[in-house]
């Protein structure tokens, strides 16, 4: 899973990256610092891992990864090239999902762009962005069609709907706020618009207002409200605090949470929001060897799961011995499960659940 953290300069973007990722991208107090997306792979975190490495007294546990891309803040005039806006821009055609940075913060200490602390408008100005770049796809698009029309009518549903984009796109709309009929969709996928990328608004606040939410910030109340218009998530965190627990030992980072009055890292968090958004689940497995997080899409099926280990496990495809973890956990080990009947042999139809401990029968 690709994700793109993007937003102005200064709003704590990289700060973020740097936290959750610890892979040290340069973070400074003035306008593209990052040129090039920094690439970081952060391990999900996932406690039914330790929970399984355990009970198998297993050699090594691998978790599911995230790649996170941290893109360089974009400013008003990105599509035309402003701040070397295009190179920036393609960065987030690699992305599956986007996180949104927005600052929620006052500080006289580190500049805005614009002057002054203001949600909506800076989403505004990276939405925008995004518009004008997909417009102008679009319109060359537009125009190819129109052309190769002549020749393969085939393609009159595509050029309807490339003609639907560009007159929602020249209204300054993003292009996921349409609807589209399955057969759009399928035609949509190959167009790779930016603003069809699903996103996460990620409310950066100060250390203070961390623990309660956000709750009593009216920056954050504007981007609630506004995020609900488009069904999407607002995750808040504090960048800076997010540094200071990539600093710690696990056992620290509880105590430190704790005494913050969090459940959860805005890591943790943000991670959840990304699978939910994204659709995807983990299925586990479990040996001497390894214990292993897998990630897929929900309402895969038991092959296409088996799929993601080998592509030999899809094609040979016998059955799946089953355990929903939650059952493994009270049970303390496979062999007591087995006993009082909860691991089950599921088929081909069988699709899979987050949770889910497999073994895969197959043969080639």
């Amino acid at each position: 899973m690709k994700l793109g953290i993007v937003g102005l300069p200064n709003v704590g973007k990289s700060t973020l990256f740097n936290a959750i990722t610890q892979a040290g991208a340069e973070s400074a107090n003035y306008p593209f610092c990052t040129i090039e997306p920094n690439v970081g792979v952060v391990s999900v975190p996932d406690y039914r891992l330790k929970v399984l490495k355990d009970m198998n007294s297993s050699e090594k546990v691998l978790p599911a990864a995230i790649e996170f891309y941290d893109i360089a803040g974009l400013v008003r005039g990105a599509s035309k090239g402003e701040g070397l806006g295009n190179k920036f821009l393609s960065h987030i055609r690699e992305v599956e999902a986007i996180l949104h940075v927005v600052r929620c913060f006052e500080d006289s200490n580190i500049t805005h762009v614009d002057g002054n602390v203001d949600p909506l408008r800076d989403i505004e100005t990276i939405n925008l962005e995004l518009v004008f770049s997909d417009l102008e796809m679009v319109e060359k698009k537009v125009q190819k069609t129109e052309k190769l029309i002549k020749g393969d009518k085939s393609l009159i549903p595509e050029l309807e709907l490339l003609k639907k984009l560009k007159s929602a796109l020249e209204e300054g709309k993003s292009a996921r706020a349409l609807e589209y009929t399955d057969d759009e969709k399928e035609i949509l996928k190959t167009l790779n618009l930016l603003s069809t990328k699903p996103i996460i608004y990620v409310s950066n606040v100060s250390e203070d207002e961390v623990a309660e939410n956000g709750k009593n910030n009216p920056h954050v109340q504007k981007l609630r409200k506004f995020a609900k218009t488009e069904g999407s998530e607002v995750v808040v965190i504090c960048a800076k605090i997010e540094s200071e627990i990539a600093e710690l030992e696990e056992d620290e980072k509880e105590m430190f949470l704790e005494e913050l009055g969090l459940e959860q890292s805005g890591l943790d968090r943000l991670v959840q929001a990304s699978y939910s958004l994204l659709g995807l689940i983990s299925y586990l497995t479990a040996g001497p060897k390894e214990v292993r997080a897998w990630t897929i899409k929900k309402g895969t099926k038991a092959p296409g799961a088996a799929g993601k280990i080998h592509t030999d496990f899809e094609k040979g495809f016998i059955r799946a011995e089953v355990v929903a973890f939650k059952d493994l956990e009270e049970c303390g080990s496979q062999a007591v499960a087995k006993e009082k009947g909860l691991v089950r042999l599921e088929g081909k139809e069988y699709v899979v659940k987050d949770g889910d401990v497999i073994l895969f029968r197959f043969n080639v």
